[in-house]
Parts: C-alpha cells; sequence; structure tokens
C-alpha cells in the first residue's frame, strides 16, 4: 500500500454492450426460493418413496463431498477475482493433501491441518511469481503447477513413506502412515430428536429434520470452518476497503494503480491465500475423509471446484450452491446407486420445466423450447425404467454439473482483468 492510497474505489469496469443488469435477491425471495425447495424435494420424496433422498445420512455425506470442491472453489474466487486465473488448484491441493498426511502421522491432524494450508501458500506463491512477476501465462503457470506438485509429491512419498518408521507404521510409496481424526461436532439431544422425527417419513416435517440432523451430527472442526471462511470472504471482499481494492485488480488494475492501489501486492495476497485455500480442500481430504495421504486423492477436485466458481458467477453464495449441488448428486449415487438417482431424474423434469416457464416469461423461446424437450425426454425415462444403469449413476454428479453450468451460462460475468498480464507502472 503506498503512500498516495486512497479509500475512494477505482472507477468501476464499462459494461459490455448488451450484457444484463444485475438484480440482487431479497431475503424474503430467497427464503421463498428455499421454501419451495424443500416442499419439491419433499414430494419427490413422497411420491417416488426414496426416503435417502434427504435422510440425515445423505446430507452429512453431501456436506463432506461439498467441503473440498467448495474450498477449491473459494481458492479459485480469491486469485480470480484479483485478476489470475488459476488453473494450477488442482496442484495445489495435491500439495496440502501431501502435506496433511506427511506432518499429521508426525505429530497432531492439528499441525498437518496447519501443513496442508502451508504446502497450498507455496503452491499459490510459486504461480504469483510466474504471473504477477514474470507475466507468464495463466494457464502455462497453472498447468505447470498441476504437473509439478504431482511429481514432487510422488517423488516425497517414496521417499518419505516407503521405508524406515514410515513404512513399519502402515506407509508405502503410494500413501502415508494413518493420521489421528480431528474431532467433529454433535449437538447432544437434538440429534437423536431430529433422528426420530425422520423416521415417522412426514410430509416436509421429517424432510427438514433430516436436513437439520445432518447438519448437526458428526459435523467435522473443518467443515464448520470452512463455512466460516465463506462467510469472512463475502465480508472481507464486499464489505471492507481491502476487498474493493483487490477486486478493483480483476476488474481495471490500470485505474486500481493510478489511484494508488499497489496491484502487485494485492494480486501476490489473492494468489496466497488462494493457494492457502486450496491447501485445505487438499488436508480436508488427507484429514477427514480418510485419515491418510493418498496417491491421486484430489481425483481433479480441483477443476470441479473452478466449475464451481464459475456456476456462482464468481460469489461467495452461488460458489457454495454449486459445491452442495455436485456434493448432493456424489453422496447420491455413493450411497444409493440407481434407484434414489431414478428419483432424481423426476425431480430434475420438475425443475426443467420450471425453467422452461420462466425462460418463455422473459421471452427466452430457444432456450425454453430446449429445456421442455429435456424435461419430456427425461420424464419418459423416467416411466419406462425403474432404474438407471450403473454406468451413469456414476457420472450423475458431472452429468448435473455440465447440465447446470450449461443451463445458467447466459447470466455469467467474470472479472474484466481475469486472465490478463499487467506490468507494473502502466497506471502512472
Amino acid at each position: 500500500m503506498t503512500a498516495t492510497m486512497t479509500d475512494t474505489p477505482p472507477p468501476a469496469a464499462p459494461k459490455a454492450a448488451g450484457a444484463p443488469q444485475r438484480t440482487g435477491r431479497s431475503l424474503v425471495q430467497i427464503l421463498m426460493l428455499v421454501a419451495g425447495a424443500l416442499l419439491l424435494l419433499a414430494a419427490v420424496r413422497v411420491i417416488t418413496g426414496s426416503q435417502d433422498l434427504d435422510s440425515a445420512g445423505q446430507v452429512s455425506a453431501a456436506l463432506g463431498l461439498a467441503v473440498p470442491i467448495g474450498l477449491a472453489g473459494l481458492a479459485g474466487l480469491w486469485s480470480e477475482r484479483a485478476g489470475v486465473v488459476n488453473i494450477g488448484l488442482e496442484g495445489m491441493m495435491i500439495l496440502g493433501t501431501f502435506g496433511a498426511g506427511w506432518i499429521g502421522w508426525q505429530t497432531s491432524p492439528w499441525l498437518g491441518l496447519l501443513m496442508g494450508i502451508g504446502f497450498g501458500v507455496i503452491g499459490g506463491l510459486v504461480h504469483a511469481v510466474a504471473t504477477v512477476t514474470f507475466g507468464v501465462d495463466h494457464i502455462v503457470s497453472g498447468v505447470a503447477i498441476n504437473l509439478l506438485a504431482l511429481g514432487a509429491t510422488q517423488y516425497l512419498a517414496k521417499l518419505f513413506f516407503a521405508g524406515g518408521a514410515a513404512a513399519n507404521a502402515g506407509g508405502n510409496p503410494k500413501q502415508s502412515p494413518p493420521v489421528a481424526s480431528l474431532p467433529d461436532v454433535t449437538v447432544p439431544g437434538l440429534s437423536d430428536g431430529l433422528h426420530s422425527i425422520e423416521s415417522h417419513h412426514w410430509f416436509l416435517i421429517s424432510d427438514l429434520a433430516g436436513i437439520l440432523g445432518g447438519l448437526v451430527t458428526h459435523l467435522s472442526v473443518v467443515t464448520v470452518l470452512a463455512a466460516l471462511l465463506f462467510a469472512g470472504s463475502w465480508w472481507l471482499l464486499w464489505r471492507t476497503p481491502f476487498g474493493l481494492r483487490l477486486r478493483s485488480c480483476g476488474e481495471n488494475p490500470t485505474a486500481a494503480e493510478s489511484l494508488g492501489v499497489n496491484v502487485y501486492s494485492y494480486k501476490y495476497a489473492a494468489v496466497a491465500v488462494s493457494g492457502g485455500l486450496a491447501g485445505l480442500g487438499g488436508a480436508f481430504l488427507a484429514l477427514v475423509t480418510s485419515h491418510t495421504y493418498l496417491e491421486g486423492q484430489t481425483g481433479g477436485r480441483g477443476y470441479i471446484g473452478l466449475a464451481a466458481m464459475i456456476f456462482g458467477n464468481w460469489r461467495p453464495g452461488g460458489l457454495a450452491m454449486g459445491a452442495g449441488l455436485f456434493g448432493y448428486s456424489d453422496a447420491l449415487q455413493l450411497r444409493n446407486g440407481g434407484t434414489t438417482v431414478h428419483a432424481l431424474l423426476l425431480l430434475l423434469v420438475v425443475l426443467l420445466v420450471a425453467l422452461a416457464g420462466w425462460k418463455l416469461y422473459r421471452k427466452a423461446m430457444l432456450q425454453g423450447v430446449i429445456s421442455l424437450v429435456m424435461a419430456a425426454v427425461i420424464l419418459v425415462w423416467y416411466l419406462l425404467t425403474d432404474t438407471v444403469p450403473s454406468d451413469f449413476v456414476g457420472a450423475t454428479p458431472y452429468v448435473v454439473t455440465l447440465l447446470v453450468l450449461s443451463l445458467s451460462a447466459q447470466r455469467l460475468r467474470m472479472p474484466k482483468a481475469d486472465g490478463m498480464r499487467y506490468r507494473k507502472g502502466q497506471g502512472k
């Protein structure tokens, strides 16, 4: 921050011709949307008889699957809001899994968690040096970090886990010895009460009990931390002068510098935080999901996190919804297989019909007709079958994510200077 810095935010970037105007939703509208979604879910559960659609176990599993994706997406949001595309999230997550597994089994899971974040920060700083200081193409740098992280952790795992005390404790070249568990949270009395209500399978009441039960039963402390990070990121980026300056670097860095903003410093800070958040997502996989570092543990979640960020229009709330959607559909296919995914088809039909009605009301005829045709095809599929093929079950979360991304792509707006090369002094 320079001596000439001012609290006045930089001018907004000009809107593209024909770009849609942003329309914020009020709290009442959001509550009505949530209530409508709950009613729809409860109706589908009763009609199909698939009690696991919103059971406590389903919600708990979905939450566990959504957290690493959400953290990866939040990492991408921090970086891209400062104007740096971060394709290297997958590599930073890999570094986080290794750091957490390596230090966690030797000391404590808490220190492993910190090392997971630290390893991610190192990956982020490497990306910042390449893209901000040396002006390397952001995509090239990100891909290089992904490859380097994978190769480095494979080499280090063979070096540290294949012999000596690590091998005696259960390690091998592809995994670390087991790490002690981090604590989880269960609200005494409330969890049992909600489970009792859920078991009656009452319309809407049991559905609410199942969802709330999943949120208060065996909740990992890292999940609580992730929720706080989402709220804190929203407050910091959209409600503080620091956030305004950081976002101005992603919208118009030349104008930001002309107003005294040290663009390089803000970009470095944002990409370092991005790496730390991605590393935390990797540490979650190593310490909470499996209690050990495993080769290939991230499974492309860094890329899925980027997709969730785009789905969320580069904002924390939408990003959380995208991560939750993927986690929910992933948990469905993992826990219950074809039968429950088959019930999901009916839910999809209703949503597509509602979307078609909205698009036709807004005079978007082509999108409305496409949505109606897709709804009709899926309805026929639902009526003529009792389950879905096992191959499709495994692809469910990816199909749902692609479908939602394709339908929501018209309203997306990325930061205007995202991915653009910027050299110090352009604004002076």
